[in-house]
């Protein structure tokens, strides 16, 4: 009973200073991570205000820039830079609480969140770029039937916003291989089309050509 009595006291006075000093340690790291939420909030607050100010989302929106439901392009970046903001004051509080394995996966993801970002602005470059082509393609084909040159504007639209779909994908990582594959093959598919519409539309411009260039070597 005396070994069983020195064992549990022991025990309780091991868990005891255990937590007496674990507690300067835990309060350190819930300073550090509410000083980050602060700072994450406040640069995400500064990100919105600067859009609303300059009108951002009015001129996405001029451009054709897809909207996403009840969230705006301006929110999902000031979003991304606040959980960045986050994570870079996690990584300190996840040390002073002594939790290793959970830097190793806060740095992976740290260094991920670059990529989504980036990636949110080649969309967004990527589709006011489609809808500006595609107002170009559509001006520059007045002379064309006004049917022919929508088509025309449409295709050249929805092929620039395929290609910036794929670069997004590729730039987040998702199945890079696929990706790969599915770009050779529209660029292939496209060469193709167009090789055969010049085949078949362009016979005759052909033979003009060639019966011109006959003549004037005769």
């Amino acid at each position: 009973m005396t070994d069983i009595g020195t064992t549990l006291s022991a025990s309780f006075n091991g868990a005891f200073y255990a937590t007496v000093n674990f507690i300067p340690r835990f309060l350190t790291g819930a300073i550090v991570l509410i000083i980050g939420v602060i700072i994450g909030s406040l640069v995400k607050q500064i990100i919105v205000s600067v859009s609303k100010s300059l009108k951002i989302e009015s001129y996405l929106r001029r451009y054709g820039v897809p909207e996403l439901g009840e969230y705006s392009w301006t929110n999902i970046l000031a979003e991304i830079v606040r959980w960045f903001v986050i994570i870079v004051f996690l990584i300190p509080t996840a040390d002073v609480w002594n939790m290793p394995r959970i830097i190793t996966v806060l740095n992976q993801f740290l260094l991920y969140l670059p990529n989504v970002f980036v990636a949110a602005v080649i969309a967004i470059v990527g589709f006011v770029f489609a809808r500006i082509a595609h107002d170009l393609v559509l001006a520059s084909a007045k002379g064309v039937d006004a049917q022919a040159a929508s088509t025309v504007a449409t295709v050249t639209r929805w092929a620039i916003n395929i290609f910036v779909i794929l670069a997004v994908l590729s730039q987040l990582g998702v199945a890079t291989d696929l990706i790969r594959i599915l770009f050779t093959g529209l660029v292939a598919m496209v060469a193709i089309a167009g090789g055969i519409a010049f085949g078949l539309g362009g016979q005759d411009g052909a033979k003009d050509v060639v019966d011109g260039l006959r003549k004037r070597f005769k």
